[in-house]
């Protein structure tokens, strides 16, 4: 299970185990008020040389594992929302892909978002890409991720 909350990926980066995590107040499967520290969990995030610790806790009672997760970052991305959005921004805008942003990560999530907006929102969504980005945020979804 993944819980999203703020982190300063710098602290994490510099502090690395000493960062100071917040425990989860209970486990969201179950509802236990006791998790336990459990391990770290290296993850990589664009514009720094090496994996960052993310904490990982266990819940007694049920057994469940739960990451802890910046909320800046979609799960399984390596790049921020943020990035995602403001490249793909300036691509749908300009035509071209910003610099130093080309290949094939950022055809991968423009190709993603269209396909997801063709098929959760409705045929007549004429709002834009990025309002449909947005849309898609808001309501949860990854607006980028293959999986629909």
């Amino acid at each position: 299970m993944i819980i999203f909350i703020p982190v300063i990926l710098k602290e994490l980066f510099e502090l690395g185990r000493k960062y100071p995590w917040k425990r989860p107040k209970s486990c969201p499967k179950c509802g236990n008020v006791r998790v336990w520290v459990h391990a770290y969990s290296p993850a990589l995030f664009d514009g720094f040389s090496k994996p960052l610790l993310l904490k990982l806790y266990r819940c007694p009672c049920c057994g469940c594992i739960i990451r802890l997760r910046p909320d800046s970052h979609f799960s399984r991305f390596q790049a921020s929302i943020h990035e995602i959005r403001s490249t793909l921004s300036i691509r749908i805008k300009t035509g071209r892909w910003p610099k130093g942003r080309s290949g094939p990560r950022p055809r991968h999530w423009l190709r993603s978002l269209k396909r997801k907006i063709l098929a959760l929102l409705d045929n007549s969504w004429e709002e834009g890409l990025i309002r449909g980005f947005d849309h898609l945020a808001i309501q949860g979804h990854t607006p980028v991720s293959r999986s629909i």
